[in-house]
C-alpha cells in the first residue's frame, strides 16, 4: 500500500533519490523512506543523462570519434550509478535463465555471483547503449537522448514501483514501498517534458512509445516467470526502457 506517511521536502527527496540511484553521498537522504522520493528520480536521471553526455562532448574534443566517445559516455554513466540497474538486470537475467520453479529462481537472483546469463546480458545492454549513442548525429542529439532516456526510464521505474506487486515480502522493492499515485504522476510528467522540449518534433514519439513498450514487455514478464517485481526487476526495466528510448531517438533523428 502507498505511504501516508509525512512526506520529505524537496530538497531530503533529492537527497534521498541521489544517493539511492548514484554514489554521490547527500547527506541523511537515505533516512528518507523511498516511495516518498520517486518523484525526484527523473530528475536525478536526467543529471545522470548530462554527466554521460559531457564525457561523449569532451571525448570528441579529444579527437575521438563516435564509438570511442560513446564507450566514454557509457563507462562515466556506470561508474556515476555505480552499476546499480545493471547488477539488477544481471540477476533477473540469471533468475530467467534457470529452469527451476519461482522460488529457485528468486534464489537464484539473490545470489551474489553472476552467472553465463547474466553475462551475457551485460554484454548485450551495454553494446546496445554504446551502439545506439555513437548512431547519434552529433554531441547535441546525444546529449538530448541521454538525458531524455536516463529520466525517462527512471520514470518507468517509479510506475512499476506503484503497478507490479512485490514477488517476495523481503528486499529492495518491497522496502520500499508503494508510492502515491501523485508521486508516479509528477515523475511520469517531469519525463514526459524533458522528452518533448528535447526531442521535438517528432522524436519524442519514438522514445515515449519504444521505452514504454520495452518496460511493459520486462513487467509482463516478471508477473509471468515471477508473480511481480523485485529490486532487480525495477533496475532491468530502467536498464531495458533506456535502450528503447535512446533506440527510438536514434530511428528518428
Amino acid at each position: 500500500m502507498p505511504d501516508h506517511q509525512e512526506r520529505p521536502g524537496l530538497a531530503a527527496s533529492l537527497a534521498a533519490a541521489t544517493e539511492f540511484l548514484t554514489l554521490i553521498p547527500a547527506g541523511d537522504g537515505h533516512d528518507r523512506p523511498l516511495a516518498r522520493c520517486v518523484a525526484m528520480f527523473p530528475v536525478v536521471g536526467a543529471a545522470i543523462g548530462l554527466v554521460g553526455a559531457l564525457f561523449y562532448i569532451v571525448a570528441g574534443w579529444l579527437g575521438l570519434g563516435p564509438v570511442l566517445a560513446a564507450i566514454v559516455c557509457v563507462v562515466a554513466m556506470l561508474v556515476l550509478t555505480r552499476g546499480l540497474h545493471e547488477d539488477g538486470l544481471a540477476d533477473l537475467a540469471d533468475g530467467l535463465g534457470a529452469h527451476e520453479d519461482r522460488e529457485r529462481r528468486l534464489a537464484v537472483m539473490r545470489d551474489s555471483r553472476i552467472g553465463a546469463f547474466g553475462v551475457m546480458a551485460l554484454i548485450i545492454v551495454i553494446g546496445a547503449r554504446v551502439a545506439a549513442v555513437a548512431d547519434l548525429q552529433d554531441a547535441m542529439d546525444v546529449l538530448a537522448a541521454l538525458v531524455v532516456a536516463a529520466a525517462l526510464s527512471r520514470a518507468f521505474m517509479v510506475v512499476a514501483m506503484r503497478m507490479l506487486p512485490d514477488a517476495r515480502d523481503e528486499g529492495m522493492a518491497a522496502g520500499a514501498g508503494e508510492p502515491e499515485f501523485d508521486q508516479v504522476l509528477i515523475a511520469l510528467i517531469v519525463g514526459a517534458i524533458l522528452a518533448l522540449v528535447l526531442l521535438f518534433p517528432w522524436a519524442w514519439i519514438a522514445a515515449l512509445a519504444a521505452g514504454g513498450i520495452a518496460a511493459c514487455l520486462v513487467g509482463w514478464l516478471a508477473m509471468t516467470v515471477l508473480g511481480g517485481k523485485t529490486g532487480d526487476v525495477l533496475g532491468s526495466i530502467q536498464q531495458v526502457s533506456e535502450i528503447g528510448i535512446l533506440a527510438g531517438a536514434v530511428a528518428v533523428t
